[in-house]
């Protein structure tokens, strides 16, 4: 049978590391390539803020070619898209035709990865799709991997919250109104460990930051008001 090649889009956390470890074990597909977005002003991971160099350790034992696309400080939607597309018509002239995420519930997200896609005939691919958050994370857990988190809003967390490596008694330690998977943006993690990875990825807890952001103009954003405030944890290679 001849298997889809397809990329993967690689955030570091934890949904990542369970989409990728179903994705590997299903013969309709050959994962060949990693994709993970930068910002190239911190040289830290869009979103999740981490070092540069801890992806690039994840991704190395990870044994799967890996890519990096760089986005200026704050990119504008039109600057976003114009990367994309330039990487997925690198990748569509090479053969790929799948291109596989870690999302779980986020409906508007995913139809917009389809319909983006859909312009350079690429299909999509959603291992964990509406699958129970509590199941998906308890399943990971069970499976040997490892995860820290490595920021939070702190609309529902303090500094206390980052650098929590996440176990069985997490969920329980919760906010109610807190996915246990933060799909909706609540929290975000860095896999360090897991069946996926040739070895364990070492590091160190640095600091903690608070910064605040412009809220985006979205319906159902977890943000309140013009700004919302995120706790950076800063892991450091060792």
């Amino acid at each position: 049978m001849n298997k889809h090649k397809t990329y993967f889009n690689w955030s570091t956390g934890k949904d990542s590391a369970l989409a990728l470890y179903h994705l590997l074990k299903d013969e309709r597909f050959s994962v060949e390539e990693l994709i993970t977005t930068i910002n190239s002003h911190y040289n830290r991971v869009s979103m999740h803020g981490l070092r540069k160099e801890l992806l690039v350790a994840q991704t190395d034992a990870l044994n799967i070619p890996a890519s990096i696309i760089e986005l200026p400080e704050m990119p504008s939607m039109e600057i976003y898209e114009q990367k994309m597309l330039e990487t997925v018509s690198r990748l569509k002239s090479k053969g790929f035709t799948h291109s596989a995420f870690g999302d779980i519930f986020l409906e508007d997200l995913k139809r917009y990865r389809e319909k983006q896609l859909a312009k350079r005939n690429i299909k999509t691919v959603f291992p964990l799709w509406k699958r129970d958050t509590k199941e998906l994370l308890n399943e990971f857990l069970d499976l040997g991997f490892k995860t820290i988190v490595v920021c939070a809003n702190s609309k529902y967390f303090d500094e206390d919250f980052v650098g929590t490596v996440i176990d069985k008694n997490f969920i329980d330690n919760l906010p109610k109104d807190v996915d246990p998977c933060g799909e909706n943006g609540e929290f975000h993690t860095f896999c360090f460990d897991g069946p996926i990875f040739n070895n364990p990825i070492p590091f160190k807890i640095g600091e903690k930051v608070y910064r605040e952001y412009d809220a985006p103009k979205t319906d159902g954003s977890i943000c309140e008001g013009d700004k919302y405030g995120v706790w950076y944890c800063d892991l450091m290679p060792t």
